[in-house]
């Protein structure tokens, strides 16, 4: 993954941060808002995007464009570093393809302790019994 095409190809468009701030948040657009279109990428192979498409796709919109916004800081600087950051790490984890689980045969040895565990716990649990009185 080559972050310096990545960044290229994000786009970046600073708005008015809603909240509190009293006079001075009706003057500047301190919210930072980037979005990234995934489908049209060159930065990523075919089979990324497709990756990136099922582990994503509930942050995608419907035409393929991942858009981020952070308006935490007063500083739109400081809130486009926060919003470049988050954006790399849902990438990064995007891209992780967890592995296949490879299916494992329970050991003859580990069958046989488990039903002599068994049957010690059903004798334990017979000789608590009251004995018959006949």
């Amino acid at each position: 993954m080559n972050k310096e095409s990545i960044y290229n190809e994000l786009q970046f468009k600073a708005v008015r941060s809603s909240g509190a701030g009293g006079q001075h948040v009706n003057k500047v657009s301190s919210k930072v808002e980037l979005s990234f279109d995934l489908i049209n990428s060159i930065s990523f192979s075919d089979g990324e995007k497709e990756i990136l498409q099922k582990n994503l796709s509930s942050r995608l919109t419907k035409s393929g464009v991942l858009q981020l916004a952070s308006g935490e800081s007063r500083s739109q600087h400081s809130n486009k570093e926060k919003v470049i950051k988050r954006f790399f790490e849902i990438i990064e984890k995007g891209l992780i393809v967890p592995k296949k689980r490879k299916t494992t045969k329970i050991s003859k040895v580990q069958k046989q302790k488990r039903l002599e565990s068994k049957q010690k716990q059903s004798a334990k649990k017979s000789l608590r019994k009251k004995p018959d009185v006949e």
